[in-house]
């Protein structure tokens, strides 16, 4: 306890770094008070329907990226789910086309433009998507409009601002990147998921000691221990790093040496990031889209059984395509051939491998070796909220069991703690931990 208040003293004694936890703290104040903020002309008194329409099944995990604005009917109620998504489909045309493979390769001015065209794509995917929400609002809580007000003249404005409402999310984790403290963009997604740990932890505890079949304290405590346990784990799967030495062979230039030092090339365990399940869990939607606005009893029976995230066919199908995608991820972002054409370039070598083709396949043996446990405990993660509704933990709570919300949340708060640390041990003062430094994951910017 002495050693978190001295920390907390050198943190505000740092101007620069108590400049941008507050600037930091102000931004996600904004951005949860914007979740509050109702589409004018509806009545937040009127919305049961919706907000029961989110309380479970796949819903509820759109609701829970939010931070609750989905069924608040909000004007941030789209998020920032539309950039990612537009993210991520500017990453797959990165790969298989060559206009955006060039792009890639052009450094900040090619980024720049990368970044402009995600933009441009994140405005039409809002376009679609905002009318899709409203429509399901008026299917839901069509009495929510006010009187006097028709469907037809309120869609126009309200498109208008939904479609606003993301954009000015998106500003705010820009601004937090660049003037605060952390990665914005993974820290109003975080706080958007822990924003409703409360309310399902209150509901958890209300569940067991008031139900027949609840368990009482027991049972609670051993789901503590099992979330403590997974917890864990992923902290230990994030910072997990397989170390490749490469020595560097002597060289002269004039009249100084160089090289001769031997390096190491970090493989990360979990490099893909929490990509490989937003991919996946991206592809799981489309059942949700086919019968968003009819009756999922009409569906078809494989429709149905997408639609229930508790079902075991839709998550062996999850994890199944997690794995996949995480060796897709991981090929697309690390390529072993530069990698071995940048070390002979540089005179090193990995000692008993030849360079060139050799070090290439070696290194690529090396992250097929790892990506496939790190893909097992992926999907094994990602099912955790199915595994935690067999131990009747109710549906909010076990999301925070596994899933996407458990590698983001702990992704960004070690990238955070990281970033603090760094500040603290650059003016001389002593880390967060006396053990050694917090490694982040590195989580790049949706």
């Amino acid at each position: 306890m002495k050693k978190l208040i001295e920390t907390l003293k050198n943190i505000w004694k740092i101007e620069d770094l108590r400049m941008r936890i507050l600037i930091t703290l102000l931004f996600v104040a904004i951005y949860r008070f914007g979740s509050f903020v109702v589409l004018p002309g509806i009545n937040p008194a009127m919305l049961e329907k919706l907000q029961s329409q989110t309380a479970g099944g796949l819903m509820s995990l759109l609701d829970m990226f939010s931070g609750g604005a989905f069924s608040n009917a909000s004007i941030f109620a789209l998020g920032i789910m539309p950039y990612i998504s537009a993210s991520i489909v500017m990453q797959l045309l990165a790969v298989a086309v060559p206009y955006f493979q060039k792009m890639q390769r052009e450094g900040e001015s090619g980024r720049k433009k990368i970044s402009a065209y995600t933009r441009y794509l994140t405005v039409g995917i809002l376009l679609f998507q905002a009318p899709g929400y409203l429509i399901n609002l008026k299917v839901q809580s069509g009495a929510a409009l006010a009187s006097g007000i028709s469907w037809s003249a309120f869609m126009v404005p309200a498109i208008i601002i939904l479609s606003a409402g993301s954009m000015f999310i998106l500003w705010l984790g820009e601004r937090i990147t660049d003037k605060g403290i952390g990665n914005g963009i993974s820290l109003i997604i975080m706080v958007g998921i822990i924003a409703r740990l409360p309310q399902a932890f209150i509901q958890e505890v209300s569940s067991r000691f008031t139900a027949i079949t609840g368990g009482g304290l027991v049972m609670f405590l051993v789901e503590i221990l099992i979330l403590y346990a997974v917890v864990c784990a992923s902290i230990v799967l994030v910072q997990g790093v397989r170390k490749i030495p490469v020595q560097y062979a002597k060289r002269l230039v004039g009249n100084k040496q160089y090289g001769g030092a031997r390096q190491y090339i970090p493989l990360k365990l979990f490099a893909a990031n929490v990509m490989p399940i937003i991919f996946a869990q991206a592809i799981m939607f489309i059942p949700l889209t086919i019968v968003q606005y009819s009756a999922p009893e009409n569906a078809s029976w494989f429709v149905r059984t997408m639609l229930d995230h508790h079902s075991w066919t839709y998550n062996i199908v999850f994890a199944l395509l997690i794995i996949a995608f995480t060796y897709f991820y991981t090929a697309i972002t690390l390529n072993p051939t530069q990698m071995a054409e940048d070390m002979k370039r540089n005179n090193g070598f990995i000692p008993g491998v030849k360079p060139g083709k050799d070090t290439a396949e070696y290194i690529d043996t090396v992250m097929s070796r790892i990506t496939l446990p790190g893909s097992l405990f992926i999907a094994f993660i990602a099912v955790m909220p199915a595994l935690a509704s067999l131990l009747n933990v109710q549906d909010a709570f076990s999301q925070f069991f596994g899933g996407t919300s458990l590698l983001i949340l702990v992704g960004v708060v070690l990238d955070t703690l990281a970033q603090i640390e760094s500040h603290l041990l650059m003016r001389h003062y002593d880390g967060l931990l006396s053990s050694g430094r917090i490694h982040g994951r590195g989580m790049a910017a949706y």
